[in-house]
């Protein structure tokens, strides 16, 4: 998996990667993590991916993330 860059936000640490001609978008927020793959081929390059990043796309990513944390913490208290 080749690195390609950071993508600068306010909400979580954010990169893009290339791997197996497909670009891939790695959300990290403490210990969990999201990614997404999208096909060389669906986008014109780079810029597209950080075009399809707005504001509401990464408050839908920080709200799984919430999902994530309660549905773990669920987990860890069932006796």
């Amino acid at each position: 998996m080749r690195f390609i860059k950071d993508i600068e936000n306010k909400y979580c640490k954010t990169g893009l990667y290339s791997f197996n001609n497909k670009y891939i978008i790695r959300f990290e927020a403490g210990m969990y993590e999201q990614i997404y793959k999208i096909s060389e081929l669906d986008l014109g390059g780079e810029e597209e991916i950080t075009e399809i990043l707005t504001e509401d796309f990464f408050e839908k990513i920080i709200g799984r993330f919430k999902d994530m944390d309660t549905d773990f913490e669920s987990a860890l208290s069932i006796d």
